[in-house]
């Protein structure tokens, strides 16, 4: 298990080529660019937001690695893995689980759901109804789910990734700003470059993707980075500058509505982790902005703006706008 000091700086290996904890998220980085090729900032991010204990939406075009990254995720920390794909006849109990009566005992017997497992994939959540997409609420925020008025737990680390196609797409439910706010970072993974597309259409198909990728963490390595992340230290300026941001969207009038507390604490969260990544026992503005774009693009919306479109570049009138230094 991974252990540092956050109130001294972290120690540096031999040969001054980084912590040992900026080697092991290199490492997971590198195991699964192994099968999601050109994609390292999105990889990046995705383990921000596991080890910060949040949820990931991913947004975009059926076809991209969506899929992928979350099977790789699974491999390279050893979780267990359920895959659940939304459909617009899926019930809430088809998620959650169901109690069914055993004549041999004469009483119910509860079956989980796949709900139960370490890391789901969400896939294509905005293509069933709301009421399935609730479903996910209870079990995103506590970490249990109550079936039949019993409360069960979840196995830790509990993530989940959620896929959506966008809402352009014909049969789609798309989600409200409240479930959106569950969700601590939202992704795009995009078209691959030139190059990682070479590689892609030169590799074996035969070849599972998921065989390709190590397990080089363990989910008490990410329970520790969690314990850690929080510990991380932020300075009176630094957290002057993020209430500065918070402000911009709250005080704008072309702002539909400004950033949630929510919000504001799942930015300070991500940068503590995106430091903690980064070898560091502070944070500094640089976090801060790397991680804000995913943040909070799905949770701004211009006043103008009926369909939710405007989220990436309210997120960079935040970057340009806002002083780190008053």
């Amino acid at each position: 298990m991974l252990t540092i000091n956050p109130t001294k700086n972290l120690a540096k290996n031999k040969g001054n080529k980084g912590t040992a904890i900026e080697e092991k998220v290199d490492s997971a980085i590198a195991e699964i660019s192994k099968v999601l090729l050109g994609k390292e900032q999105q990889i990046r991010l995705a383990i921000c937001c596991l080890f910060s204990g949040g949820h990931l939406l991913i947004e975009d075009m059926p076809g991209m690695g969506k899929t992928t990254l979350s099977q790789a995720l699974a491999s390279a920390f050893g979780l267990a893995h359920n895959r659940i794909q939304f459909t617009s006849d899926l019930l809430p109990a088809d998620i959650l689980g169901v109690s069914i009566f055993d004549q041999s005992s004469g009483g119910f017997i509860f079956h989980p759901g796949p709900i139960f497992s370490q890391l789901i994939l969400a896939d294509e959540i905005n293509r069933t109804t709301p009421k399935t997409q609730s479903a996910l609420l209870e079990a995103m925020e506590e970490g249990q789910v109550t079936v039949e008025g019993e409360t069960r737990k979840l196995p830790q680390p509990f993530f989940v990734i959620a896929t959506q196609n966008p809402v352009t797409l014909s049969g789609t439910f798309p989600l409200p700003e409240s479930q959106l706010d569950r969700f601590l970072m939202r992704l795009h993974l995009g078209y691959p470059n030139q190059q990682a597309e070479r590689q892609l259409l030169l590799r074996d198909a035969s070849t599972e993707s998921a065989a390709l990728v190590k397990q080089c963490l363990s989910a008490e390595d990410i329970q520790n980075f969690s314990r850690l992340s929080a510990k991380i230290h932020s300075s009176d300026s630094l957290l002057d500058y993020v209430q500065r941001l918070i402000a911009y969207t709250r005080n704008k009038e072309d702002f539909h509505f400004g950033l949630s507390p929510r919000g504001s604490l799942a930015l300070m969260s991500a940068a503590k982790t995106w430091a903690l990544m980064a070898g560091r026992d502070h944070v500094i503005p640089e976090d801060v902005q790397a991680v804000l774009p995913a943040v909070v693009e799905h949770r701004l919306r211009a006043l103008s703006d009926e369909d939710g479109h405007t989220g990436a570049s309210l997120a960079q009138r935040l970057l340009s706008d806002v002083d780190v230094i008053q």
